[in-house]
């Protein structure tokens, strides 16, 4: 039996950080929302052990992987002595902001979990998921999300009123911005870094309530302050799908995506062209719906 499943990315709509812990960590509040641009995994029972392949060159198949740490996990809490093959076919970029990696350890979870019966609880992949990485609980559910902690304790949440019919476009420059750099530079951005709690649940209300633009007011990622001051450009960015339509512009987690929301896909669209218009034909690009 093959498998074939489709893994999504999610953009932050706000990740305010509250200071550091005393385990290293960053307590944090996040608004998250899954984004229809996925890769692609095909899984199937054969081997020993884990078998990972991937189409990025230059990406690890090995226990450095996500992907392998999930499955390797997966076999040990199910008890599972049959092996794996996973290809990843990889779409979304890497280093982006977008948690493409964690949305592949939570899609492993859950393919395996129905590759081979359902041995695990929800509850069980939940755990699993948190114990690998900080989003990745948040893609066992396909749906809006607030986590809170260091981003592994998430409330799912209904599908946001304020984003009905809207869309995205999602930007990124061809570089990407490493997840510790952003944290080691927040602190030389004390304000950004020691963030007021609350934000998370008041954007949340206004997206449920209200229309997009008394929401977009509210959306923050304290993760710019390093990033817009060593890459400027990504401010030009924001500035620009703002001065063309966007309804609003923000960066992605720890970059370096930037993304707009756009009153509909073909506005979103037409943003993608006044962008390479303007900025040209070398960033990735997607638009999508919501």
């Amino acid at each position: 039996m093959r498998l074939e499943k489709s893994s999504p990315c999610k953009v932050n709509l706000l990740l305010n950080i509250l200071g550091k812990r005393a385990d290293g960590f960053h307590e944090l509040e996040t608004v998250m929302q899954p984004v229809n641009v996925c890769d692609e995994l095909a899984f199937e029972p054969g081997g020993n052990g884990v078998q990972l392949s991937c189409s990025h060159a230059f990406l690890p198949t090995d226990a450095r992987n996500l992907v392998f740490r999930a499955a390797t996990n997966f076999r040990a809490a199910a008890k599972i002595s049959d092996g794996v093959k996973i290809h990843l076919e990889k779409k979304i970029p890497l280093a982006a902001g977008l948690g493409g990696g964690s949305g592949n350890a939570a899609t492993t979870l859950l393919a395996l979990n129905e590759l081979f019966g359902q041995p695990l609880t929800l509850a069980k992949l939940d755990a699993l998921a948190a114990a690998l990485g900080s989003d990745i609980p948040f893609f066992l559910y396909g749906r809006p999300g607030l986590a809170v902690g260091r981003g592994e304790q998430v409330e799912t949440l209904e599908n946001f009123a304020a984003l009905r019919g809207k869309a995205f476009f999602l930007i990124h420059p061809g570089f990407g911005i490493a997840t510790p750099w952003a944290y080691q530079n927040l602190a030389r951005f004390p304000a950004a870094l020691n963030g007021h709690p609350g934000r998370a649940q008041k954007l949340v209300s206004l997206l449920q309530t209200s229309d997009l633009k008394m929401a977009a007011a509210e959306f923050y990622n304290s993760l710019e302050a390093p990033a817009l001051d060593k890459f400027p450009v990504l401010a030009l960015y924001q500035e620009f799908l703002r001065e063309h339509g966007a309804l609003a512009a923000l960066m992605s987690g720890s970059g370096s995506t930037t993304f707009a929301i756009a009153e509909n896909l073909a506005a979103a669209q037409a943003l993608v062209e006044k962008f390479k218009s303007k900025f040209g034909q070398n960033c990735w690009t997607a638009a999508v719906a919501i």
